[in-house]
């Protein structure tokens, strides 16, 4: 494992990225497609996930031909709603973004990825071992980027204030994040790790690994003890009560 030079300073506010809504199999569900903008005092940005492809923004038609149909539909994702929108929206580019920090290859979290090869793309070994990235079923419409990747096997601090937590079941080699903030304390930014908070009742039944699944997020309440804050990959019921960029959690 070779990581890239600790990034300076103290991790001081996250921001989280409102990357549109998606529909899931018809109706089942109405979810939100967060990201998350991690900053520094010392002005280190650190962003986890990219949402969707940006050309279903504008065209519908590639992402009926990369079978997206199949899985759900777009109900909310115009050009605001990309990862390059919507740090637009905060006056800022890609090219502001100092490590891009990747979750898992599900269609929802890989989409700009291509958007930040000038930056170290941290996410799992595993994960990365992957031919394409999962993206969803049988669907590998997407090639992994030209970029410096950095893959991890442990937990991983990557600045004071943020460690990377591999937690495998939603996907082989899934991860998440555990902050710690100055005026909110701890957070767990579980993503699909617990992708809803009827998960653990459900047994992660949607789950690569459901028991994988099961044991991950069991360490990361434990990890985030019982004053955190939890915020669930895409819980239907969170997302609304969520600050979203502009606003942001100190």
């Amino acid at each position: 494992m070779i990581l890239p030079p600790p990034l300076p300073g103290r991790l001081v506010r996250l921001t989280i990225l409102d990357l549109g809504l998606f529909e899931v199999r018809g109706g089942e569900r109405i979810i939100g497609i967060p990201a998350y903008l991690l900053e520094t005092d010392l002005g280190a940005r650190i962003l986890i996930d990219t949402g969707f492809p940006p050309a279903y923004a504008t065209d519908p038609g590639i992402a009926a031909r990369d079978g997206l149909p199949g899985f759900g539909r777009l109900v909310g994702y115009g050009p605001h709603q990309t990862a390059a929108g919507a740090l637009a929206l905060l006056g800022l580019s890609p090219a502001d973004i100092d490590l891009l920090v990747l979750t898992h290859g599900h269609i929802d979290h890989v989409g700009s990825l291509p958007l930040f090869t000038h930056a170290p793309i941290v996410l799992t070994r595993t994960e990365r071992a992957d031919p394409k990235p999962r993206y969803f079923g049988k669907a590998r419409p997407m090639d992994w980027p030209d970029a410096a990747y950095t893959l991890i096997d442990a937990d991983t601090p990557i600045c004071d204030g943020l460690t990377l937590i591999p937690t495998p079941g939603h996907t082989p080699g899934h991860l998440s994040a555990i902050l710690d903030l100055p005026e909110t304390g701890r957070v767990i930014l579980a993503a699909d790790a617990i992708n809803r908070a009827s998960e653990p009742a459900e047994r992660f039944a949607d789950a690569d690994n459901p028991a994988a699944a099961d044991a991950s997020a069991a360490r990361l309440l434990t990890l985030g003890g019982p004053d955190a804050l939890l915020i669930f990959g895409h819980e239907p019921t969170q997302w609304p009560i969520l600050r979203k960029a502009p606003a942001f959690y100190a």
